[in-house]
């Protein structure tokens, strides 16, 4: 047993930031943020839970009926027991799986386009490792896209020429100097800046707290009023318009600026192209139906008086739009960044110090100055004589193509056929947690012939699988990264802070073995002959010559690494005074966008030359399938926005569910008039079901929701109990939401279009197992 002298701590890294890992070197015992914070983050606090789990994959693990039989597999995935074999009898049994399949079907017929927030660092990338194998045995079927910004990054790039979405945003300097205004629009920082997708920088909440601080204006749009309104407090104003009508809401603000004569003529026409068009669209010139207050009002929920009053503020302060990627997580999503940019284009403050828009304030602390910086290399693009994928699909299409093989779609005006996929090897993700509609995705995954999960959990999608392999977490080996996406604030050692539980194995060892099963030689060409600490210095060394161009110095690696301590980069001073678009506003001739026309496209013809009815050639209020408008009797609108406390699904079965969870559930927030009505009170076990399935959650009754409006947070592990109709006993809220695309544009994900009905739940008491083993592992 360890004692307090024998403990010491490592320096570390997870998406959640730095961290410090209290250990003896066997076991963990405590953690905590690595960097001076004031606003402590409650996802640093758990890495004693996530490597000292019982949810853990401890061995290989094959399913029964498919190990019987593996060229005809018996059982059902979901629903089979699961057999112990030994690591060599499982990459065995995959090898002579994959290579069937692989010489029967081709590449494209085997999906590796694993899609996650994987654990951090630039070497122990999971669907990167399995791409690099993938690649070396003749190609796979990759994907496009994420479900994050699905939409939005592929209609900003016709609009802006860029997909925004992942890019510097004007810095927070000049937004505390410059702004008048901050309007969050469809955002919530104060959760979602806990993570970054290298590691947090820890330095957004910072920022935010300045603008509380600052005396400005504040204002939020949203169905609900989430964590960063409480944060802010009374400085910020609360606007909550009906789910899914931010566009209307936008073009009844453009009408009225209009109206008034209040749109910035002379940007319009010497840094945008269409607007005539869009003109007529917005007047009713070309639909009969002007987009007035009014017209807006009926739509949004928002009065007409608001929408006027925010049209005046808007035009007559400097204001900044910060918006969110909720609102684009919906049908018809595309239209409502473009629509943003739209109204910024007529306000005329794009490009102006603390004016215009901005899609990454609330992600990686956008805006945070780029500091001068060595940035690591990674195992990214790093392959040598492999074949890459030979056929992409959109990721939030995947149970389309499982569906529907060889069927036909269009996406991006390209017109395209799924594949014919026999085998999926899904690594570095959970799926069966981000992916809409879950009981059709349970259906699609009995297709494929093998189905192979690498996890360090069992989490929904490994219960689903054939083949599982245990995986280390990042805390049982060596690997690097930066903080901040955008800042590349620090370089940051993960050192191995415990030995791998049980039988987990590295990725990057299990694929390597994997490719000397395919070829005499396959494991040196799979790590060109380095260790894991001699990638890491290959990484580092690179970083140490990009470096030198900023005068930056790294020391040798060796000290580096022995050292177990961060390296902070200097400040640039320019960059602090970065202003996006400046360049093109102050000479749009000189510093075209990369857009067809070199400007703005408020009206782009390349798009209104695809022909897509769900995304017309200019910003258009659509109405989807399932929202307030076309609502049955006592359906409610379901809203899936970001936990507080975990990433996506990641950190679900830690002891932080005892700061969110509601009768042992994911909790649902409902405004009082909709509880009352159908007898619910706070802390009631509820049941919330449509015609795709039914959940149960914790009733949380409060004023801060638009009525007619439920949140149910994504994230939560799907626990579905076959004994009660398939109710899945945790509050997966994708049970509930519509697998449709945001539109043949963008074929993002759509998880913010759905109706349910909500009732106090009166039945059996079910017990929760979605985080308990499956018996024998």
């Amino acid at each position: 047993m360890s004692n307090a002298s024998s403990r010491y701590s490592v320096l570390t890294a997870a998406h959640w930031g730095p961290v410090l890992v209290e250990t003896d070197g066997n076991t963990v015992f405590s953690s905590r943020g690595a960097l001076p914070t004031s606003h402590p983050n409650s996802l640093q606090t758990v890495v004693r839970d996530q490597v000292h789990s019982k949810t853990r994959v401890r061995f290989p693990m094959v399913r029964k009926g498919f190990l019987a039989s593996p060229e005809c597999p018996q059982g059902v995935r979901g629903q089979d027991e699961f057999v112990r074999v030994s690591w060599d009898e499982a990459l065995d049994l995959i090898h002579a799986q994959h290579k069937r399949i692989r010489d029967n079907y081709g590449p494209a017929s085997i999906f590796a386009g694993s899609y996650g927030w994987r654990s951090n660092g630039v070497l122990h990338k999971a669907a990167t490792l399995l791409q690099r194998y993938m690649a070396l045995a003749g190609g796979y079927t990759g994907h496009l896209g994420d479900y994050s910004t699905g939409a939005a990054q592929a209609i900003m790039p016709y609009v802006v020429g860029g997909n925004e979405v992942y890019q510097q945003q004007t810095s927070w300097p000049m937004i505390l100097e410059h702004s008048d205004v901050v309007v969050l629009w469809s955002a919530n920082p104060l959760n979602t800046l806990k993570i970054a997708w290298n590691a947090s920088d820890e330095q957004g909440i910072a920022y935010f707290d300045a603008l509380r601080k600052s005396g400005k204006r504040l204002i939020c749009i949203d169905p609900m009023r989430s964590e960063s309104v409480d944060f802010f407090g009374e400085k910020m104003e609360w606007i909550a318009p009906h789910m899914g009508t931010d566009v209307a809401l936008m073009l009844g603000i453009a009408h009225t600026l209009v109206e008034n004569g209040w749109h910035d003529e002379a940007f319009l026409a010497r840094c945008t192209t269409g607007y005539e068009i869009f003109a007529d669209y917005l007047l009713g010139v070309s639909d009969g139906t002007a987009k007035t207050a009014e017209w807006a009002a009926e739509i949004c929920g928002v009065s007409a008086v608001n929408i006027r009053e925010l049209a005046a503020i808007f035009h007559q302060n400097t204001t900044m739009l910060m918006a969110g990627w909720g609102m684009q997580r919906q049908q018809f999503g595309e239209q409502k960044h473009w629509m943003i940019v739209t109204l910024a284009a007529m306000l005329g403050q794009i490009g102006t110090p603390g004016g215009g828009f901005g899609l990454s304030y609330h992600f990686a602390n956008g805006g945070n100055p780029t500091r001068r910086a060595a940035v690591l290399a990674s195992m990214q693009g790093s392959l040598k004589g492999g074949t890459d994928a030979v056929d992409k699909i959109p990721v939030a299409r995947i149970v389309e193509a499982l569906e529907n093989p060889s069927g036909f779609y269009q996406h991006n005006g390209m017109d395209r056929h799924f594949p014919d996929i026999r085998f999926v090897w899904w690594a570095g993700g959970a799926n069966f947690t981000h992916h809409q509609d879950t009981n059709r995705l349970i259906q699609a995954w009995q297709k494929p012939e093998l189905v192979v999960i690498s996890e360090c959990f069992w989490t929904a999608a490994a219960k689903h699988a054939d083949i599982v392999l245990p995986a280390t977490t990042s805390f049982e080996r060596n690997d690097l990264t930066m903080t901040g996406d955008y800042s590349n604030q620090h370089l940051v050692p993960m050192k191995q802070v415990v030995p791998p539980r049980d039988e987990a194995r590295n990725d990057f060892d299990v694929f390597a073995t994997l490719c000397e099963h395919w070829e005499a030689g396959g494991y040196a060409r799979f790590t060109e002959g380095k260790s894991e600490l001699e990638w890491l210095e290959t990484f580092y060394n690179i970083a140490g010559k990009r470096g030198a161009s900023q005068q930056v110095t790294l020391p040798p690696f060796a000290s580096f690494w022995a050292e177990n301590t961060f390296i902070e980069m200097a400040e640039h001073p320019a960059n602090a005074q970065f202003v996006r678009f400046a360049d093109f506003r102050r000479d749009p001739k000189a510093n075209p966008l990369k857009t067809d026309s070199g400007k703005i496209e408020i009206y782009c013809q390349r798009i209104a030359g695809y022909g897509y009815a769900d995304c017309p050639g200019h910003p258009t209020w659509l109405a989807p399938d399932e929202w307030h408008g076309n609502a049955e009797a006592d359906q409610l609108q379901v809203l899936s926005a970001h936990p507080a406390h975990r990433l996506h699904s990641q950190l679900n079965y830690s002891s932080l569910r005892e700061q969110y969870a509601v009768a042992g559930r994911e909790p649902i927030t409902l405004h009082p008039r909709d509880a009352q009505a159908r007898g619910i009170a706070n802390g009631d076990t509820v049941r919330v079901w449509n015609q795709r399935g039914q959940i149960l959650a914790g009733a949380v009754v409060t004023e801060g929701i638009k009525p007619g409006v439920i949140c149910i947070h994504e994230g939560a592990w799907p626990d579905l109990d076959n004994t009660v109709g398939g109710m899945c006993k945790n509050g997966a809220v994708n049970v509930l939401t519509k697998d449709l695309p945001s539109s043949r544009l963008g074929n993002g994900c759509a998880g913010n279009t759905a109706l349910a009905w909500v009732e106090k739940y009166t039945g059996p008491a079910l017990t929760l197992t979605a985080f308990d083993p499956p018996a024998n592992s």
